[in-house]
């Protein structure tokens, strides 16, 4: 056990956090709850219980009220009964903690208000990812990104594609999550402009520079995005592939070797709509539209943003420019690209596109007010209608990306009153799927325990919160907030599944991190690939832990979760599954 971890164990009310496992457990989720969400705690038992009631007390330990325990079926291993608790109605502002029966057992505590910050922690993770110039280490890397292959110049011919961010434990670089990922930084930025701080510069080291943090790493990211797309007929989809996998290395340490030897060129894959791969492993594709689409839209974003910014009005002229010029190649090769790999069968697996680009015409059509551009969005959102991964029992990793459609949200943000209803329903569609799935396990959770699980939670509550911008509804309030709660805590491991958040909880350490791996920095802001079914974890490669699991007595038979570093298929902090929590946490901090 991590000495990090006995810390927080024995400041924060030992005995719910008891890896050894006890007959009854309390779970609540560890940040807390704003005043006005619905508010829920669960008791685990391994045996019936009588009554079971949970004490609510402040942090002075003076008892409150107390609220009685609903037995619901479909318990998980290794628990048989649990018992619901609803406290939606207690609405003051502070500090709690419950207890359950006089018996000291008790839950962590938690709080009641308006969460902290959290989405600044957020962005300043997506800070450390950059790649180029790395703030974290200060120092230069992959400089030498790189040599392009399957394009319309002749293979290994240089390309400047530095910057943009690592994707996650590795170093490689995709336009499939780091568009997303702008996109996200962007839309936070609009849900409340004012909320954002200026602690730091564009180069990522501390010092205001008289722009919000949050627009410094959406415009790094747009700049990369515009740099892969350097004449009106090119885009280029991703930089290096997994022979970079050769075990931890800090960014300017780079160890993998191409062909020009180590710290050298890397392969860039041209999107060209066709089956890519230089080895064994091949891509499937059938066009570009979602890489063309998704990056259209994002620079189309970029555009209204800093078009509005004093200084940066050229800029937003360069990212309209690109973002009409990719849109154009997205028509003209519709289809979808998928990731590249080279020594394993690992890769995004995208294989849709036309969210995208109803996104892109949407996002596009909202600063031009040309009208093809809404009679394209409303096509490309046929086309799409609700199929989703919200649809579906399982799905491959990252097929049907990304998670949330933001094309019928931006749709429906410019469209007439019918369009309005369409896109509602729509979404309305996905969720009644979620919320069955939900119905049938304690925890109020209907998302897919594929690989990166957590990503699909994160975007199941953003959906709810577009849901109810669009609609005006709270009908899946407690749906969102039942999300919100597992990534904070209210799960069977008792653990937030994003580092260091909240603090003084027990949250995700020993991650598949260089940062972890090398220098034992713990980064905070990262959310965690998450719990996975048993079934796909048993077939992972190369996955042996480092250490005895300390969860095993809380594990579930069909799902788990391992904090440990030699895990990359539960504790892997991703670039774009971070960025999903943006819209939440700052919503959440803003209740």
């Amino acid at each position: 056990m991590k000495i990090t971890r006995i810390i927080i164990i024995l400041f924060c009310f030992c005995y719910n956090f008891s890896k050894a496992g006890q007959d009854v457990e309390i779970r609540i989720n560890l940040a807390g709850y704003p005043i006005d969400n619905p508010k829920k705690a669960i008791i685990l038992s391994k045996k019936e219980l009588i009554k079971p009631l949970l004490i609510l007390k402040d942090e002075k330990g003076v008892a409150l009220k107390e609220y009685s325990g609903l037995l619901v079926e479909n318990g998980w291993y290794p628990f048989s009964n649990y018992y619901v608790i609803d406290f939606s109605d207690f609405r003051k502002e502070g500090t709690y903690y419950f207890e359950f029966n006089d018996e000291n057992i008790v839950s962590s505590t938690f709080h009641i208000g308006n969460y902290p910050n959290w989405q600044e922690d957020v962005v300043g993770f997506i800070r450390t990812q950059r790649c180029g110039f790395n703030p974290r280490t200060k120092k230069f890397c992959h400089q030498k990104d790189g040599l392009s292959f399957f394009g319309i110049r002749p293979d290994s011919t240089q390309i400047d594609a530095t910057g943009g961010w690592h994707d996650a434990g590795d170093q490689l670089k995709y336009l499939i999550t780091g568009s997303n990922t702008t996109a996200r930084l962007l839309m936070a930025y609009q849900m409340n402009p004012k909320k954002f701080e200026d602690k730091f510069n564009s180069k990522g080291l501390e010092g205001a520079n008289d722009l919000p943090d949050i627009l410094d790493e959406a415009k790094w990211g747009l700049e990369w995005i515009l740099k892969l797309h350097p004449k009106p007929n090119e885009l280029y989809h991703q930089v290096a592939d997994d022979r970079d996998h050769r075990g931890f290395k800090l960014p300017h340490e780079e160890n993998a070797d191409y062909g020009w030897g180590p710290n050298s060129f890397r392969p860039v894959y041209f999107a060209n709509g066709k089956p890519q791969g230089l080895s064994k492993y091949k891509s499937q594709a059938t066009g570009i539209s979602n890489v063309a689409g998704r990056s259209a839209a994002t620079l189309a974003l970029g555009h209204e943003v800093f078009c509005n910014i004093k200084g940066y009005e050229a800029f937003a002229k360069t990212c309209l420019q690109a973002a009409l010029e990719l849109y154009d190649m997205g028509q003209k090769n519709e289809g979808y690209q998928q990731g590249n790999s080279f020594g394993a069968p690992y890769r995004y697996e995208e294989n849709t596109w036309a969210d995208d680009m109803e996104w892109a015409a949407a996002q596009l059509y909202k600063v031009s007010k040309k009208e093809k551009l809404l009679k394209d969005a409303r096509k490309y959102a046929k086309i799409i209608g609700t199929w989703s991964w919200m649809e579906r029992d399982t799905t491959s990793h990252y097929e049907m990306y990304p998670f949330v459609n933001i094309g019928h949200y931006a749709l429906w943000q410019v469209g007439s009153a019918k369009d309005k209803q369409q896109m509602i329903a729509y979404y309305k569609h996905n969720l009644d799927r979620i919320q069955k799935k939900a119905d049938e396990n304690p925890y109020g959770v209907g998302h897919l325990f594929v690989w990166c699980s957590n990503n699909l939670a994160a975007a199941v509550a953003t959906q709810c919160m577009l849901y109810e911008e669009m609609t005006g509804s709270k009908e899946y309030r407690s749906l969102m907030q039942n999300h919100v709660n597992w990534l904070l805590g209210l799960n069977p491991w008792n653990s937030s599944m994003i580092t260091e958040i909240p603090e003084n909880a027990d949250t995700p350490v020993d991650v598949h991190m260089p940062f972890w791996k090398i220098n034992k920095e713990s980064i905070k802001g990262s959310l965690v690939d998450g719990p996975i079914w048993t079934t796909i974890l048993e077939k992972m490669i190369a996955i042996n832990l480092s250490e005895p699991d300390e969860y095993e007595n809380l594990q579930p038979h069909h799902i788990k979760y391992r904090d440990d570093w030699m895990d990359y298929s539960t504790n892997e902090p991703t670039l774009d599954g971070s960025a999903e929590l943006l819209l939440i946490l700052t919503r959440l901090s803003n209740e």
